[in-house]
């Protein structure tokens, strides 16, 4: 077992396609962990291990493996590209110590690399840039450092100066040690190091010398040596990119190209050199459960109380299986946790390492490791689980809502019970997953991040479930407000066998601005005194009546007050409170102008300039508002907002107008009321 500064937790990230899968394949290789290089093209990676992934050739899941490099223990998340599987990269960076984030060499920053990237800063994620797909028409990795600083506001550093281009890309310069590292590309063979070429000598020095410069704006120590015309030595410099890298001050930027194994040697070395281990990285902090105002920090030793962070849970046969980030403490196989958002204690039976699909047994996991663990029957994404006697409460994971649903029903009662067994198993493994029955129709109706992750969910359930069940068209997820004020006023009363219930209320309805969401309050007179059960009962019948509009979709954007309540003598007034609100706010919504409100999309659309016409003619037949044009490379990027029902079916249309040359990303932007 490694010590923990030997230890390196690492996600790879990047925009669809700009070869992350491959430069994790290719780490696996060269440290010796796979012994035959799998292509995403053919179908036969070890990371992309799903059916769906190597069909489409994509990655879905964020795929965990551990492998060794020079005596380093290294545990990697490959995660998704698409933007319908963000949740998958959230999640991970949450975990992780450091990040590669992989950059095509000729599109540059894309849109879902700057939406990974953004997920970084949120986490203050240490990353290196790596610029792939070098010996291809158009790559330039100044170009993408430009890109870089640019558009994500980065502080890219070369460390490395390319060696030829395009085709005669063959390899770079290595400006902390002033060496040359040639790749022949056979996958078995390390790079040669040998002097610089003459030919490249001075613009070595020149940019080694930009490279010291912005070393030396991070660091006091190198720019004194610097202005004194002192010699910095290797170690130095390898220890203040290390220092400025792990401050996130800096994102060191190296290049190659995965697929001919160019450059992998190098980004391997620099992970190492760079990243931070377990023990460089802030401790963890959390709150106390039983009292959440205090601030718990866990530093990360075996010597600490154990604390963890369920961060994934996966299904194995049926059976469950829960990713953990260890952050203190040792935790062996046997051992009970405490999960702090049930406050039930679970039995640990097994603990695993894990590579891909495949796992190996381990009879302890120490901090900083990445493990994953069987018999925990309640834990979900985002669930702290710790040592019973020091409990700690660490910071949930966001998960978002879903935007598209659709109807999915079985053919037959038995196939109907497969079928809630098969989408319980999905909700447990995807927080971004819903399912609910629709109580006027009788249909099961899932929801999700996209028309792509629905599908995946369908496919996956009947290959891994073997469910027959057929799914209708994608519907949008709408919701209702108001336009106006409103005032309703209720009485409920009921005579029981038993007792008497009664309740009396008015409440007072206002829109709010778009995108604030919910607010429930009080104002009622302070005489007479009501308990405090039935003020609490009045205001639960008023989310009561919100979670469901007059068209029966959750309300948005209003704010609900209640104004008064009134009881009688001897009535049950805690079930007649809550009736009766639930009824006033209903009356109050009816008479403030509802309006149904859908969900608005922010649509990236990255196409050349032949197609870029008619890409911004359909936008405006799909009601779209053009937000922004601007030239990233010889591309557009369109931006824009469209209704998400004006959308359904628009991949096969983009690319039938563009002859499969544009891409797009969509998320979800906000809810606006409906257009006509």
């Amino acid at each position: 077992m490694a010590k923990i500064d030997m230890v390196r937790n690492l996600g790879v990230v990047a925009h669809i396609d700009a070869g992350k899968t491959t430069v994790s394949e290719r780490f696996l290789f060269h440290s010796g962990k796979i012994h035959k290089v799998g292509e995403v093209h053919d179908g036969e990676t070890e990371m992309d291990w799903m059916e769906q992934e190597r069909e489409r050739g994509i990655t879905i899941t964020a795929a965990a493996t551990t492998f060794d490099w020079k005596k380093h223990e290294i545990h990697l998340i490959d995660t998704p590209g698409h933007v319908d599987f963000t949740i998958e990269v959230e999640r991970s960076l949450r975990v992780l110590d450091g990040a590669v984030v992989v950059f095509c060499g000729v599109a540059g920053v894309q849109p879902q690399s700057e939406t990974v990237w953004h997920q970084a800063d949120k986490f203050k994620v240490p990353r290196l840039a790596f610029v792939n797909k070098l010996d291809r028409i158009g790559a330039s990795s100044p170009t993408v450092v430009a890109d870089i600083r640019e558009r994500l506001g980065a502080n890219a550093v070369p460390i490395q100066l390319v060696i030829g281009s395009e085709e005669s890309f063959s390899g770079v310069v290595d400006l902390v040690t002033m060496k040359a590292l040639m790749f022949t590309g056979d996958v078995t063979e390390a790079p040669e190091v040998t002097d610089i070429p003459a030919d490249l000598a001075a613009s070595a020095a020149d940019a080694r010398d930009q490279m010291i410069q912005a070393i030396a704006d991070l660091d006091d120590s190198i720019a004194e040596k610097y202005l004194e015309g002192g010699e910095l030595t290797v170690a130095e410099i390898k220890a203040a990119i290390r220092k400025a890298t792990i401050a996130v001050k800096m994102v060191p930027v190296l290049n190659g190209t995965a697929l001919r194994n160019k450059g992998i040697h190098p980004l391997l070395d620099a992970v190492i050199d760079y990243l931070p281990s377990p023990a460089d990285v802030p401790p963890v902090t959390g709150v106390d459960p039983r009292n959440t105002t205090e601030k718990i920090v866990r530093q990360p030793k075996n010597t600490e109380p154990f604390a963890a962070l369920a961060f994934k849970i996966a299904m194995d046969d049926g059976r469950k299986v829960v990713f953990l980030r260890v952050f203190s403490g040792v935790l062996e196989a046997g051992d009970e946790v405490l999960n702090v958002r049930t406050n039930k204690k679970e039995k640990v039976a097994r603990l695993f390492r894990v590579h891909a699909a495949k796992r190996e047994r381990l009879e302890k996991a120490v901090a900083g490791e990445i493990v994953a663990v069987a018999g925990l029957k309640d834990a979900t994404t985002g669930d702290t689980l710790c040592d019973p006697k020091s409990p700690i409460l660490l910071e949930r994971i966001d998960t978002y809502e879903p935007v598209i649903s659709q109807a999915i029903e079985a053919d037959t009662a038995a196939a109907k019970e497969r079928l809630d067994f098969a989408l319980a198993k999905m909700v447990e493994e995807d927080p971004t997953f819903r399912v609910k029955d629709d109580p006027e129709t009788g249909q099961t109706i899932i929801s999700g991040m996209g028309e792509l992750h629905l599908e995946i969910i369908v496919d996956r359930m009947k290959r891994e479930y073997g469910t027959a069940a057929r799914a209708g068209k994608p519907q949008v997820v709408y919701r209702e407000t108001i336009l106006a004020t409103g005032e309703g006023h209720a009485v409920f009363e009921r005579d029981l066998k038993e007792q008497q219930i009664y309740g009396e209320c008015t409440c007072v309805v206002r829109a709010r601005a778009r995108g604030t969401g919910m607010e429930f309050k009080r104002d009622i007179p302070s005489i007479p005194v009501f308990p405090d059960v039935i003020i609490a009962a009045a205001m639960q019948g008023l989310k009561d009546a919100a979670s469901s509009g007059p068209d029966g979709y959750p309300l948005e954007d209003v704010e609900v007050t209640l104004t008064k309540i009134a009881l009688k003598e001897g009535a049950n007034g805690e079930i007649g409170a809550r009736a009766a609100a639930a009824e006033a706010c209903r009356r109050a919504v009816a008479d403030a102008q509802p309006a149904r409100l859908e969900p608005i999309m922010s649509v990236e659309v990255i196409v050349d300039d032949d197609g870029l016409g008619s890409v911004i003619g359909d936008l405006q037949q799909r009601h779209g508002q053009v937000q922004n044009m601007e030239a990233a490379g010889n591309k557009r990027v369109v931006s824009a907002l469209v209704p998400l029902r004006n959308m359904f079916g628009y991949s096969t249309r983009l690319r039938s107008m563009t002859a499969g040359g544009a891409t797009f990303r969509m998320q979800m932007h906000t809810y606006d009321t409906l257009q006509s």
